[in-house]
C-alpha cells in the first residue's frame, strides 16, 4: 500500500510525501477498505503540523476522511458485518491519506445509490454536522427563515441543501460573487455578500424586517449577527474559522430574548451515540431523495497521493468551495 506516513512533524503541506507501506491484514475488529477517494479538512493541515487537539503519536498516517470499497470483513467469530466485501463505503478516521485503511463499522456508512466515491468522500462530516445544527441544537421548522454564513464551505453547501429541502428559507452569506454563486445554485434563497453591512441586507430578506429564526455559524460572526436575528430566535456555534474566538455581550442575549447554542458534531459519538444513529438514518433518506447534493469541488481536479499536498495548500487559501477531494485511481490492486 501507499500511504502519506509522518516520521516528524511538517510546517506546511510541502513536507508531506508518499510512502511505500506493506499492506494491511484482515482484522478481528474492523473492516479493510481500499480507499478510492480521500477529502481534505483544515485541521489535517493543523494535525500534520502538531497544532491540533488530537495529535496521534508519531509515525502516523494523515488524513481523516474517505470513500472506497470493502477489501475484507471483520474476522471476529463474534460479528455479523453489515458491509460485504465489494460493498462502497465512506468513512472516517485517521489514515485516511492512504490506499488502504482499516475501519471500524460505527465509522462507515454505505455510499448512496447514483453516487460515487468522490462524491460521498465529502460527506461524513459535512451532512450531519449541518443537519444535527439546524434539528438537533436549532430546532428549525419548516418556514424558518435561516441564516447560514460561510454558505459555501462544505458545513455550509450542507446546511443549504438541508434546509432548503426541509422547506425553509434560506439567505446564505458568502465573500466572492463566484461563492455566492455556488450558494444559490445549492438552492439559497438570497445570497448576501459577507463583506459590506450584511446584517441589515439579511434583514431586509425576512417579513418586514424582523430578523431571521435561526442563524448557524461556522465562522465566528455571532455578535455581528445578534443585528439581524428576531426576538426569540436561535443561534448556533459551529466553529471560528473567520479565525477569532468571540466574546459576546450577554445582555443582548437577554435583551432579545434569543438562545446561542453550541455544536460539537463529533463528540457525539461519545456522549450520545444513539443521536448519531438516529441522525444518519434520517440524512441516507433525505440523500436518496435528492435532498443533499455532492459538495466535492469541481473547478480542479486531484488525483494521487502526491497530490494531496497541493489540495491542502488550495484549502489554506480559502478560496475554494465545499469538499476539496483527491481521487485514487485504484490501480493497486491488494490481495488480501
Amino acid at each position: 500500500m501507499k500511504a502519506i506516513q509522518l516520521p516528524a512533524l511538517v510546517k506546511s503541506p510541502d513536507g508531506l510525501q508518499v510512502s511505500s507501506l506493506p499492506d494491511l491484514k484482515p482484522s478481528p475488529t474492523k473492516y479493510v477498505i481500499r480507499i478510492r477517494a480521500c477529502a481534505m479538512n483544515f485541521f489535517d493541515i493543523l494535525q500534520i503540523q502538531g497544532k491540533h487537539q488530537q495529535r496521534p503519536p508519531l509515525p502516523f498516517i494523515a488524513g481523516n476522511e474517505f470513500a472506497g470499497e470493502v477489501l475484507a470483513v471483520p474476522t471476529g467469530t463474534k460479528w455479523n458485518p453489515t458491509f460485504k466485501v465489494g460493498d462502497g463505503v465512506f468513512g472516517a478516521g485517521l489514515g485516511a491519506f492512504a490506499t488502504m485503511i482499516l475501519a471500524e463499522e460505527v465509522d462507515l456508512r454505505p455510499i448512496p445509490k447514483g453516487w460515487g466515491y468522490k462524491e460521498a468522500s465529502s460527506l461524513f462530516y459535512t451532512a450531519p454536522t449541518a443537519y444535527a445544527a439546524l434539528i438537533l441544537r436549532a430546532r428549525a421548522k419548516k418556514g424558518d427563515y435561516v441564516l447560514v454564513h460561510g454558505a459555501a464551505g462544505g458545513v455550509g453547501l450542507a446546511a443549504v441543501s438541508i434546509a432548503k429541502f426541509l422547506g425553509m428559507t434560506v439567505i446564505a452569506t458568502s465573500n466572492t460573487p463566484n461563492k455566492m454563486e455556488i450558494a444559490r445554485k445549492f438552492g439559497a434563497d438570497h445570497v448576501v455578500d459577507s463583506n459590506g453591512d450584511w446584517a441589515s441586507t439579511v434583514k431586509k430578506h425576512t417579513p418586514g424586517g424582523r430578523g431571521v429564526d435561526v442563524v448557524l455559524d461556522p465562522l465566528g460572526l455571532i455578535n455581528q449577527s445578534l443585528k439581524c436575528i428576531r426576538w426569540d430566535g436561535r443561534l448556533v456555534v459551529i466553529g471560528f474559522a473567520a479565525g477569532e474566538i468571540e466574546k459576546i455581550a450577554t445582555n443582548r442575549i437577554l435583551l432579545k430574548n434569543v438562545s446561542v447554542s453550541g455544536l460539537f458534531w463529533g463528540e457525539y459519538a461519545n456522549q450520545d451515540p444513539e443521536a448519531v444513529t438516529q441522525v444518519w438514518n434520517i440524512l441516507l433518506k433525505v440523500i436518496d431523495k435528492g435532498g443533499i447534493k455532492s459538495i466535492a469541488y469541481t473547478e480542479r481536479t486531484f488525483s494521487g497521493l502526491e497530490s494531496v499536498s497541493d489540495a491542502l495548500k488550495l484549502l489554506s487559501t480559502g478560496t475554494a468551495w465545499g469538499k476539496i477531494v483527491v481521487e485514487l485511481s485504484g490501480d493497486e490492486k491488494s490481495r488480501l
